[in-house]
């Protein structure tokens, strides 16, 4: 955070060094009340003449009040410019998170809940927040009024200083014992907190089928059961908190009531003056109230410890590559070369196995087989988002490997056969394809995908909301706009689900016809599900188990009696 802090130095140290100069200020108050007090004794004494004490009263008086405005003054701008600096460096540290989440590999991303990390770093970069503007500008306070303190009861009397520093070795054990299960307890805190937020975000995310089977009171006893494990870990740290803020009191107060009962021995015997023990008192009370808010600030900065360490933990994982020559210029031929796979979490699962085949440009392939035949990992090769554990990729020629994965994904643009809207409006959800494009530029892309007359009608047209997830959109709405999408991206390469299985019939011809504009004249490989989509294709990948067990056109695969022409006549028609 310091790092983050000193990107706003021209603030951040100025206001540091106002923080330093109004917590030195503080100790002005026990000093002008112990000259205000004077030495008790004097009291006894004959000849003392008010008028003096009166003038001196007030002269002492306002000095503090000319001290305490001078204070006020540079804390208004301190407390201004501390949250600036704070606020500024936390914004940087969000998009340095947010931007390393984004490069992240895709298997990274298939091991996590989405809803459980967005929480965990919503939640750790709350507490970091809490602890930079509010727990370290207290901590400094605190430190410089302890040292100050310290420097004037020495001054007052080094014995009764010593007797008072001797607790100070069993606080720091202290510290160094309850710290460590501060912050593991903190930990798992952060993580059950995330989890119960996790629970709101699937359950709002999936409500209609929540409620479409009636599993509203399921919901609830998982979020009760999130919120108990939330419960019972915050508590079990916070006895170790009390257990530590016990004994601190314990020892620090009790230290201060020895050492003023030791001062007024002392008194007694004529070993110090009354001024001086005046202002030990004074002193210590001030330096008391300070080591008393140590555990607390302690305690903040352990959690904060806790959550920073999962931070760095995200900042410190590798992002995907970003070397590569520059893919510009593909014509669209695309090979697999006796390519094996298996996903990183079920490594005994061998997804494709020995896969080899070559598209040429322009062509259209469709993918065909049974469910888990590995078609849609092929999709997730040739995006890059996995690598192959053995075998070539090739994209005219060069590997995958040499190529920029910025600038191969800018050549393919994919029509999943579930769309996912992003919550804005129409507008930004084509612009996708293309981010600045004009409007001119939209309306083409949407009338060449059969979507500008829906887009026209509405009411606030290309600015209309399509709601979370678009759900303000019908599904065949939903694809005409991701084509117009992918048609704005103008790749080379298509890779389309087969987005009409789920489509009533007018739907999918405004599709169908929206999808061919789309795949003429690029290389388009087509996850099939439907006859008709099949009958259309260039050459067809009959796949199985991971392997390509058949090839060919329609009429070829069809003429002999095999795994295709099962599937014609059990799946596909």
């Amino acid at each position: 955070m310091l790092g983050y802090l000193m990107k706003e130095k021209a603030v951040f140290l100025p206001s540091l060094a106002a923080l330093f100069l109004t917590a030195m200020l503080s100790l002005a108050f026990p000093w002008f009340l112990k000259e205000l007090i004077g030495n008790p004794t004097d009291a006894f004494k004959a000849g003392i003449d008010p008028a003096a004490v009166l003038a001196k009263s007030n002269r002492v008086v306002l000095e503090l009040v000319a001290v305490l405005a001078l204070q006020a003054f540079v804390a208004f701008w301190r407390v201004q410019g501390f949250t600036y600096a704070g606020e500024s460096a936390l914004n940087r540290l969000r998009r340095d998170l947010f931007s390393h989440l984004v490069r992240l590999p895709m298997p990274f991303f298939q091991e996590q809940r989405a809803g459980a990390l967005s929480n965990r770093i919503s939640a750790d970069l709350g507490l970091v927040r809490e602890t930079l503007l509010t727990t370290v500008p207290q901590a400094v306070r605190q430190t410089v009024i302890l040292i100050g303190g310290l420097c004037f009861i020495f001054f007052a009397s080094w014995k009764l200083s010593l007797i008072m520093l001797g607790s100070v070795p069993f606080v720091v054990l202290a510290i160094a014992f309850f710290g460590k299960k501060v912050r593991a307890f903190s930990k798992a805190a952060q993580d059950s907190l995330a989890e119960a937020g996790t629970v709101i975000e699937e359950t709002v995310q999936g409500i209609a089928d929540v409620k479409a089977f009636t599993n509203e009171p399921f919901e609830q006893t998982r979020y009760d059961g999130a919120l108990q494990r939330f419960f019972g870990v915050t508590m079990r740290g916070a006895k170790t908190r009390a257990a530590f803020l016990s004994f601190i009191i314990f020892a620090l107060f009790g230290t201060i009531a020895f050492v003023a009962w030791f001062g007024a021995r002392m008194l007694a015997h004529g070993e110090i003056n009354g001024t001086n023990f005046i202002s030990f008192i004074l002193f210590s009370i001030f330096v008391g109230a300070s080591l008393g808010s140590f555990p607390e600030i302690i305690s903040q900065f352990q959690q904060t410890a806790g959550a920073t360490e999962r931070l760095r933990e995200l900042l410190e994982l590798s992002p995907e590559r970003t070397d590569g020559d520059a893919a510009r210029g593909l014509t669209g031929s695309l090979a697999f070369e006796d390519l094996s796979f298996r996903y990183p979490a079920r490594p005994e699962a061998l997804v494709l196995n020995g896969l080899t085949f070559h598209i040429k440009p322009g062509q259209r392939v469709a993918l065909v087989g049974p469910s888990g035949a590995g078609k849609s990992t092929v999709f997730s090769l040739i995006l890059g988002f996995n690598q192959p554990e053995s075998g070539q990729i090739r994209f005219d020629g060069q590997a995958i490997t040499s190529l920029s994965l910025e600038a191969l994904r800018q050549q393919i643009a994919i029509v999943p056969q579930e769309v996912l809207l992003f919550g804005g409006s129409i507008r930004e959800n084509i612009a996708y394809g293309k981010p600045g494009a004009t409007l001119e530029e939209l309306q083409q892309a949407a009338q060449q995908a059969n979507a500008y007359d829906f887009i026209a009608a509405l009411p606030e047209k290309f600015e209309t909301l399509v709601g979370p997830r678009g759900t303000k959109l019908s599904g065949g709405q939903r694809q005409r706009i991701a084509i117009a999408r992918a048609i704005l991206a103008d790749p080379r390469i298509l890779l389309l689900d087969e987005a009409t299985s789920a489509l009533d019939s007018e739907s999918e011809r405004l599709v169908n016809e929206a999808l061919e504009r789309l795949m003429a004249g690029r290389t388009s490989l087509v996850i099939a599900h439907r006859l008709s989509t099949v009958r259309h294709a260039d050459h067809i990948l009959v796949f199985n188990q991971g392997k390509i067990v058949e090839s060919g056109t329609h009429d070829e695969l069809i003429a002999h009696n095999g795994t295709y022409r099962f599937l014609v006549e059990t799946q596909l028609v």
